[in-house]
């Protein structure tokens, strides 16, 4: 739609021109409780007062709307058939002082975008809520959408009588008619406002803190979800991270919470993790366990909650002036989350995570052929839109990790508290935050950040150590490489840990620990020199840095025999992320990969490890094990996972984790035999209990082996008939293997806009499964043929998922990749931000080629 894609030339220009002194927003939601047509779209009327730095001249309001009733700039009527076109108000004529008045209706959202209407099919209430970043709230009111254009907002909201309400500012007195009034809140952007109604269960609490001055600090908390979640809801651990994280946060900042009240709303088909909505943090709902997870699950939300808390401060506070520096808050919320969640919380072992599965995010953004730096050129919406990927959270935050080794951590936090007084409440670029760094640390960090921040890839290191007669090392160096498209060789702070056994049957243990900067392309060690022969060399012990981790010969073989005797969990989960990097490159046969799976996931520890060398197992297998090997190694990968599960502890999240793991790749019909049998309950495994959530599980891979009909997963339906047993029951019916159901699961994702977006979601979960490539090639050349068309026509965010989930990737043939290179080649002026997801995909596709290559010329195993 024209206008739509709003360029950062435009904003520049807009900003330029325009300063917003307040924004009063009145919606009136009470249609979204009728039925039909009636219930498609609410009324929105939007008061906007604000500066022009040159009378007389022209500009544009942003609005996406079925249509506008009215629009009055300074006392002047303005035809909205003349000025609205569907994604803008054109204003001209401007004065020094503007009042510009909007009456439009807008539409419900089935998408999560801008204000997202659902029905709960238990009870069929009908719940709200808003979801703007970068570029959504013009779906809901009236504005200027851009981040540097900061305002005081009023909201008024009238709804249905009986509904909670809440928004950013606390609500001023008792609702009347439905009719809800909010606190003016502090400048903030348009894309961080927020409304949350409907019936939803509210919990409430206070947090309290008395400053060393005397000042008392108050908080309301409040904690939301639907109805039916509310017997599942344990808001009591929501409100303890929450008050750890506030504590942890006025410790370090020393600027008090700035935005009154702190409500934290779980809301339904939630296409984000969450979003930092200040006063109004809103999470997906699925953070509400209906069932037994593991301390992994718990620990994710908890980093979840103080990522959002942190952007309080690092993004909400202090914003940036443009989507270039969308670092500026992610990579710092992402950063200070893990360290929070270390530091103030339960979970003293965040930093594995971080290394483990965070920086794995962070390692393939970095090598997909879209890279880019983690301060990144940002011309439009849509690039923003893409964006918010492993870059700009994961290795924004390993790279800061590393800077707070450069700096010191008390030069870092004493330049983030400079950082929010000298611009609380205003816009900032990388150059701001630099200042303050530099002031506090006395380094000149401009190679630093040329380096770190404005280029793009990710380096490998690997040890080289030379031994005299005697075993001992006479010299250690690191080396430094970097990919051709990507030469930039950058200053690294990393620990070099050397590993050995004490003993013949004791655990590999570190003897012996150096710091020091790498740069350039070899660096040596002398701390090191003279010990005796490690077993292991660990660069980047401790990972203090952002890099590949590669090994010596001697280390990689250490690892073959015993990476489970390895002490260390950090080193551990470190030596596992470094081996799955050699799997992705090409350089270590997949099965190799998949027996050191088999020989030591057993031993691991620490559950979130566990479960994303679960994870990588299964893709190891279905993307970069040869063909001709495949159907044997998925036999042993079950097997494997079988005796593990029989050895768990009874009730153990590691019994948990291996039953889930048992699931997804059970293909014998012993496997699925046993599988039916714990979910009819002719077959029992000590401990584990066949909750809900677990019955789901089992019942996928049941019918996508053909096992479970129809009539079955509908009467799984009929158990569990709620909003997550009915996307359950759509993944589980587009997963069986016929023609007739992928045509109809293909017709509602691609051909029709009716379903949700987690209907969507779930329908493309359940798609492609393994095993099914033959009955699947059909439909590889007509994704090529529909792509550019679900671009046009769809959301952003539908058209990303249809995109990236049907994408014939099952199919790992040169065929595929050659259909990929003619569909780039001739649509050559197809949207950048859809030519980038395909490109992105057709390099996830090559290097499953490679590493099935490797994998291939492996050869047989005994």
């Amino acid at each position: 739609m024209p206008g739509e894609n709003l360029s950062r030339d435009e904003a520049d220009a807009r900003g330029r021109l325009l300063s917003v002194e307040a924004y009063d927003v009145a919606l009136d939601l009470r249609s979204a409780i009728a039925q039909g047509a009636e219930a498609d779209t609410f009324r929105s009327r939007t008061t906007i007062r604000f500066r022009c730095a040159e009378p007389g001249a022209a500009t544009f309001a942003d609005l996406l709307a079925p249509s506008v009733t009215a629009v009055t700039l300074n006392g002047r009527e303005l035809d909205p058939a003349v000025v609205f076109d569907g994604t803008r108000i054109a204003l001209d004529g401007l004065a020094a002082e503007n009042t510009l008045v909007v009456d439009a209706r807008c539409a419900y959202s089935r998408t999560g975008e801008g204000l997202h209407r659902f029905v709960d099919p238990e009870d069929g209430e009908v719940y709200l809520y808003t979801q703007y970043e970068p570029a959504d709230s013009r779906r809901v009111f009236a504005n200027f959408e851009q981040p540097d254009l900061k305002a005081p907002f009023t909201f008024e909201v009238t709804a249905p009588e009986g509904w909670a309400v809440i928004g950013n500012g606390a609500r001023e007195g008792a609702a009347e008619g439905g009719r809800h009034r909010f606190a003016t809140t502090r400048p903030i952007s348009t894309y961080i406002t927020a409304v949350v109604a409907g019936p939803y269960h509210l919990v409430t609490d206070t947090y309290r803190r008395t400053f060393e001055d005397g000042t008392e600090l108050e908080i309301p908390l409040g904690a939301l979800c639907r109805k039916g979640l509310a017997k599942h809801f344990d808001a009591d651990d929501v409100f303890a991270v929450t008050k750890q994280g506030l504590d942890f946060f006025h410790d370090h900042f020393d600027f008090p919470y700035p935005f009154g009240k702190y409500d934290q709303a779980f809301v339904p088909e939630y296409n984000l993790g969450a979003m930092e909505n200040p006063g109004c943090v809103t999470f997906r709902e699925e953070f509400i366990f209906r069932g037994k997870v593991t301390e992994a699950a718990y620990e994710r939300r908890a980093n979840v909650i103080l990522h959002e808390m942190a952007h309080m401060w690092f993004g909400d506070l202090v914003t940036m002036q443009w989507w270039d520096d969308l670092w500026l808050k992610e990579s710092y919320a992402d950063f200070m989350g893990s360290f929070a969640l270390v530091e103030a919380t339960r979970f003293t072992d965040g930093w594995i995570t971080f290394a483990n599965r965070r920086k794995s995010w962070a390692y393939r953004a970095d090598q997909l052929p879209s890279t880019h730096p983690v301060t990144a050129d940002i011309r439009d919406l849509e690039d923003a839109k893409l964006n918010f990927d492993g870059i700009t959270y994961a290795k924004g935050a390993a790279v800061l990790k590393q800077l707070v080794a450069y700096v010191g951590q008390e030069a870092f936090l004493e330049g983030a508290r400079r950082y929010f007084k000298r611009h609380a409440y205003g816009n900032t670029r990388l150059a701001d935050l630099l200042a303050v760094l530099e002031e506090t640390s006395g380094r000149d960090l401009a190679q630093w950040s040329r380096s770190w921040l404005e280029t793009a890839g990710v380096n490998s290191l690997t040890p080289q150590a030379v031994y005299d007669a005697q075993d001992r090392i006479t010299e250690l160096s690191v080396l430094q490489e970097a990919a051709d498209s990507h030469p930039e060789l950058r200053p690294h702070r990393v620990a070099v840990g050397l590993y050995r056994r004490q003993g013949a049957d004791s655990a590999l243990v570190r003897y012996a620990r150096a710091e020091v900067d790498v740069s350039g392309p070899r660096t040596a060690v002398p701390e090191l020199a003279g010990l005796e022969r490690p077993e292991l060399i660990l660069v980047n012990d401790e990972d203090l840095t952002y890099c590949k981790v590669r090994f010596d010969e001697g280390s990689l073989a250490t690892l073959r025999a015993r990476l489970g005797e390895l002490a260390d969990p950090m080193a551990r989960a470190l030596c596992w992320a470094a081996l799955w990097g050699l799997t992705r490159d090409g350089l270590m046969p997949a099965r190799d990969y998949l027996d050191l799976v088999r020989r030591f996931a057993g031993r691991e520890t620490d559950i979130g490890v566990l479960q994303s060398l679960h994870d990588q197992a299964q893709a190891a297998l279905e993307h970069y094990t040869a063909p001709e090997h495949r159907e044997r190694a998925a036999r042993e990968l079950a097997e494997g996972a079988l005796h593990e599960l029989r050895l768990a502890e009874p009730g153990s999240g590691h019994q948990l984790t291996w039953a889930r793991h048992f699931a997804a790749v059970a293909g014998t019909p012993a496997d699925l035999q046993l599988l039916q049998g714990l979910l009819d309950g002719t077959a029992r495994i000590d401990g584990l209990d066949v909750d809900q959530e677990l019955r789901w599980t089992l019942l996928g891979p049941l019918a996508a082996h053909g096992l479970a009909d129809e009539a079955a997963i509908d009467a799984e339906l009929a158990r569990d008939d709620t909003a997550s047993g009915r996307r359950h029951q759509v993944r589980c019916l587009a997963a069986r293997p016929s023609a007739e159901v992928k045509e109809q699961a293909w017709q509602r994702v691609v051909e029709s806009d009716t379903l949700s977006n987690a209907l969507v979601e779930a329908t493309i979960a359940g798609f492609a499964q393994p095993g099914q490539r033959e009955l699947l090639a059909p439909c590889a050349p007509r994704y090529f043929e529909a792509i550019e068309r679900v671009w046009r026509e769809r959301s952003i965010e539908i058209g990303m998922a249809v995109v990236r989930g049907l994408f014939p990737d099952w199919l790992v043939e040169s065929a595929t990749l050659d259909a990929a290179d003619r569909w780039l080649d001739g649509h050559a002026q197809a949207a950048p931000a859809l030519r980038r997801l395909v490109l992105e995909k057709r390099d996830d596709l090559a290097r499953a080629l490679r590493a099935q290559a490797c994998d291939a010329a492996a050869g047989d195993r005994p």
